[in-house]
This record gives C-alpha cells, sequence and structure tokens, in this order.
C-alpha cells in the first residue's frame, strides 16, 4: 500500500469501527487457541495491540513487507515484528500454533497459492490459519486500487484455495452482510474513480452505529457480506510424496 494508506490505518484501527469489528471475529476465531501466534501481514499492528491487552497468554508474533509499518506494528503493540514476506516467511516450519492473515491474499504482490502453502509450512501440524478477505469480484472500487488489492473473493473460491494447499476442516462466513447496500451505493454508484480512501474518521454516533450494526450480525446466519472470514487447519498427518 501507499504510505499515506499506512499512516491512515495506524491512526483509524484502534478506534474505527470495521477495524473494531474485524478484531472482534479473529480473536473470537482464536479463542480456543494457546500458545505461539503469527499475524501474517500485521500492517500497523493493530490486531497485535488488541491481543497484547485480551490475551497476554499467547506469545505473539508479526512479519509485515513494509518496514516503515513493521516498525510501527513492533512499537505499538509491543510485539516482535520482522520485515518480510508472507510468500517466503522468516522462521522455521512448524512455528506456530495459529496464523491470522487479514486482508493479505487480496494484495497484487501476493500469489495466494504461494502464499496459503507458505502460511502451511509454517503451522504447525494441527494449527489453526484464520484469514479475512473482501468479498466478489465486482465489488472492487477506487479504494482497492488505493491499497492495492487486485482480487476479491467468494467463499467457494476460498475454499478452493483452501483445499488446494493441504488444509483441512475448512469454514468460511460472510461478515459485515447488513451494511452491504450500503457499501454498494458508496463504491459503485456515489465514488469516483479518484475516490479518498475508506479509512476516514466518523463522526462518533455513526461510527458507534455501524459498529452495533457488526455486533447485531454477529447473531445471525448471512447469506452475504462485504468480506468473508475463514478459519482451516493444517492436518496433523500428511501423505508422502
Amino acid at each position: 500500500m501507499e504510505e499515506d494508506e499506512y499512516r491512515l490505518m495506524d491512526e483509524a484501527e484502534a478506534t474505527m469501527w470495521w477495524y473494531r469489528a474485524l478484531h472482534a471475529r479473529l480473536a473470537a476465531a482464536l479463542a480456543p487457541i494457546s500458545g505461539r501466534v503469527l499475524d501474517a501481514g500485521c500492517g500497523t499492528g493493530g490486531f497485535l495491540a488488541a491481543l497484547a491487552k485480551t490475551r497476554p497468554d499467547l506469545t505473539r508474533f508479526g512479519v509485515e513487507h513494509v518496514p516503515s509499518a513493521a516498525h510501527r506494528a513492533a512499537a505499538k503493540s509491543n510485539t516482535p515484528v520482522v520485515t518480510g514476506s508472507i510468500m517466503a516467511l522468516p522462521f522455521p516450519d512448524a512455528s506456530f500454533d495459529a496464523i491470522i492473515s487479514a486482508d493479505v491474499l487480496c494484495h497484487e504482490a501476493v500469489a495466494p497459492g504461494a502464499a496459503l502453502a507458505e502460511l502451511h509450512r509454517a503451522l504447525k501440524p494441527g494449527g489453526t490459519l484464520i484469514l479475512n478477505m473482501p468479498a466478489y469480484p465486482w465489488l472492487a472500487s477506487a479504494h482497492d486500487r488505493r491499497v492495492h488489492n487486485a482480487r476479491r473473493a467468494t467463499p467457494a473460491e476460498l475454499r478452493d484455495w483452501l483445499q488446494a494447499t493441504g488444509y483441512i476442516a475448512i469454514k468460511t462466513q460472510f461478515w459485515n452482510g447488513l451494511l452491504l447496500p450500503v457499501m454498494i451505493i458508496q463504491r459503485k454508484l456515489l465514488a469516483t474513480g479518484n475516490a479518498a480512501s475508506d479509512v476516514v474518521a466518523f463522526p462518533p454516533w455513526l461510527d458507534a452505529l455501524l459498529h452495533a450494526i457488526t455486533r447485531i450480525e454477529t447473531r445471525l446466519p448471512l447469506p452475504v457480506g462485504g468480506s468473508i472470514l475463514a478459519i482451516a487447519t493444517r492436518p496433523l498427518s500428511e501423505p508422502t510424496t
């Protein structure tokens, strides 16, 4: 991403409704997990900082491709963060009990198959992979271009990628579905080719309302959504080649 977009993320991710909703879903997926956890493509460290407060029992690590963002993430979260690629992680095989990677496979610099294989390598057998991915290719917008997103996915596509790289027990779920009509209007009808970033400060009342809507939908089975959360497992044993 551009440096300006990292700056916006750094300023907004502790308070903006969308980041808080994302972090709540990632944390819920991590709830049964203990041990060593990697945030792969941790950006400026918002989720690692949240984990430092809510899950001090976890041994946290981060990796981020952009050195300036990695530095911000380490300072914000008091967590070891290294500069590196999700497709060539600077960690030994079977290093982590869980790996989170939120809105990284969508990036133009990332090959999803290669990245998922590398995450598989770094997970312990039986370890858990937690992904977030923007949904629906037709929802691509000026914001995607600003952050260098090259792809959005459907649940079926995401499951196919995971199965092809050896994951099992794959679960996918939409979220940010109640607000999808608003996203469509904003992204496809109102936005221009040079639209500003979606990462902005909202008036407090509006931010609180949007976040409340994302909390309500955690109790609902959503058939659509602006994002997809996926949880998968590296098998305990795998066929030899």
